[in-house]
């Protein structure tokens, strides 16, 4: 055995038994005639001593040549430790070394292995095996487990079966751009890796496996952000005989069970929100509810005098920053310049402040009076010491202007604590959204999703209106989950292709498989997907899933690691029929 007991484990019951720790070598501390080693494994650190006056010449000799990130063998004995360090497991306790082996020397670290590193991120990301041996990236690891181990134990207690579902797939037109695969056996041809295993999961509800989950691996060849990558991780679920409350109560169960389990956060019934009224009422689809500052229209009110910037627009929209009259004019001039910058697009802001006293003081005190600004405070539900910040223009600029503005206020005032959690549910989104570019709808969710059943008759005459059976759940604003209700009729399904500007013929070749299979009596089925890196990292109290992963890709979307993607052998490309411009 390699050794007895892990570096977290031992404390002051195991004083004088003689044990074998295995692990790296964190620091060490040499004062001539003692010297002391941090060893450090996964489970924790164990500090080592090695004494002059119990300790053999040519072992001290040794002890003096370690250096960081060694990877050593000790046996030696548990003793008492003179300084205790209340801070870790192993505090009362140290190993007085009787034998120490090397087992693999280590060159100096680019960076320090501690929880507050003095690498960048980018020097981080190349030496990441290194990375992972810091507590806060193995902590992230050990967390994403558990989380997943949660998911598996919930699913499948209440009757889901876990299946896999092929990686090398047919590509589709619909959703982002695939990553594909050249064939080597069919010339000319390519699979594609999945961006998910949608038609696979309702393949298998028409095999009758009734209730389907995966934790499985999507691909997109799309822009990259802090919060995606190019390969991330589904929890894909499908449910068979179910309508839309069916599906948004099971997994509302696992998420509360997650947050109960893993955060110890107790969660009742999630509320839920229309499209519409989320887009009027927060400017986006996936709101953060933790705190108010919900839009007030303003148009009845603000349009009716001389002001010519609130007079030609759209939509006029405030919200109420709560404890906002404190701020100063620079204050507020900052929050101008930063509404007016090119990533959120406004042309300036117009504010009110809402004094002590109840009277109002606005940067357009020439246009309006104090009971027209009694009535945006109103709108807004501005109470005594709020500021009230006004934006205006095209309806869907600016609702998503004023939205990047309310979250911006509310990290600025300390409103979006990690430690809170406020679940939602937004429903009856567009079953299609027009395309400017490409003169035709496209599928808001993907075109395998049903459209409400009231609103079937609309799809030939006002597309634009219909709604679909389809939902997201949103978590602190974050979309953490999304599904529908699926179409699992031919004819139905033929008739969206067809809303969705496929011919007969291209329809039968990208999705041929799905119909023939709707001939064998599909059942009425709908699912939804987790996005397991942004639940994990959400779960953890952060927002950025890069942290949550292994191996994860850089804002290029490379790994710099390995140095991928990279040029490969001609030939290689020579057998796949490739060749480079």
């Amino acid at each position: 055995m390699y050794r007895t007991h892990h570096c977290g484990e031992l404390n002051a019951s195991h004083i004088n038994q003689t044990v074998t720790l295995c692990g790296w070598v964190q620091k060490t501390r040499n004062k001539g005639f003692v010297i002391w080693v941090d060893l450090r494994d996964r489970y924790g650190i164990t500090q080592l001593i090695f004494d002059a006056e119990r300790s053999e010449k040519t072992l001290m000799e040794s002890a003096k040549n370690l250096g960081r990130e060694f990877v050593l063998q000790i046996t030696g004995t548990v003793i008492e430790r003179a300084s205790k360090n209340p801070n870790i497991p192993t505090g009362d306790i140290e190993i007085l070394v009787d034998s120490l082996t090397i087992l693999n020397e280590a060159k100096t670290p680019p960076f320090t292995i501690e929880d507050d590193t003095d690498g960048g991120e980018e020097l981080r990301m190349k030496y990441r095996y290194l990375d992972i041996r810091r507590n806060p990236v193995k902590n992230n690891l050990i967390f994403r487990h558990k989380v997943t181990q949660e998911v598996r134990n919930y699913l499948s207690s209440i009757n889901f079966i876990e299946v896999e579902t092929p990686y090398l797939i047919k590509s589709t037109p619909e959703g982002a751009r695939d990553f594909v695969v050249p064939s080597r056996m069919n010339e000319g041809q390519f699979y594609a890796l999945p961006q998910s295993p949608q038609t696979f999961k309702q393949l298998l509800m028409v095999g009758g496996m009734d209730q389907y989950f995966q934790i499985v691996k999507c691909f997109r060849d799309e822009d990259l952000r802090a919060d995606r990558q190019p390969e991330f991780t589904q929890i894909d679920c499908e449910m068979s005989f179910v309508e839309q409350d069916d599906i948004l109560n099971t997994f509302e169960g696992l998420t509360r069970h997650l947050l109960k389990t893993i955060n110890g956060v107790e969660v009742g019934t999630f509320p839920r929100m229309s499209y519409d009224e989320a887009m009027k009422t927060y400017g986006n689809d996936k709101p953060d509810i933790r705190f108010g500052m919900a839009f007030g229209e303003l148009n009845e009110v603000a349009q009716h005098k001389d002001f010519k910037v609130f007079n030609t627009a759209e939509l006029v929209v405030g919200i109420a920053v709560p404890g906002g009259n404190s701020m100063s004019r620079k204050d507020i001039d900052k929050l101008i310049d930063w509404v007016r910058r090119p990533q959120i697009g406004a042309m300036g802001m117009v504010y009110v402040r809402c004094n002590e006293d109840g009277s109002y003081k606005s940067s357009v005190d020439k246009f309006y009076d104090q009971t027209d600004l009694a009535k945006w405070a109103e709108l807004t539900k501005a109470k005594s010491g709020d500021l009230i910040c006004v934006l205006s223009g095209k309806t869907k600029a600016v609702r998503a202007q004023l939205s990047a503005l309310r979250m911006e206020l509310a990290e600025r005032l300390g409103l979006r604590n990690p430690k809170e959690f406020a679940p939602l549910w937004v429903t009856d989104f567009p079953l299609l959204e027009w395309d400017e570019e490409t003169q035709r709808y496209h599928a808001m969710h993907h075109p395998f999703t049903a459209p409400k059943p009231d609103h079937i008759e609309l799809l030939n005459s006002d597309p634009s209106a219909v709604r679909a059976n389809a939902y997201d759940l949103v978590l602190n604003g974050n979309e953490i989950g999304g599904g529908s209700i699926r179409i699992y009729d031919k004819k139905m399904q033929a008739l969206m292709f067809d809303h969705l500007g496929f011919t007969p013929e291209e329809a039968k070749a990208q999705f041929g498989f799905l119909m023939n299979a709707f001939e064998y009596g599909a059942p009425p089925h709908g699912g939804i997907a987790f996005g397991l890196d942004r639940l994990v990292a959400i779960l953890g109290g952060q927002e950025t899933i890069r942290d949550f992963i292994a191996f994860p890709k850089n804002n290029s979307g490379r790994d710099v690691m390995i140095d991928a993607p990279s040029p490969i052998d001609s030939m290689q490309l020579n057998e796949l029929n490739l060749k480079l411009k």
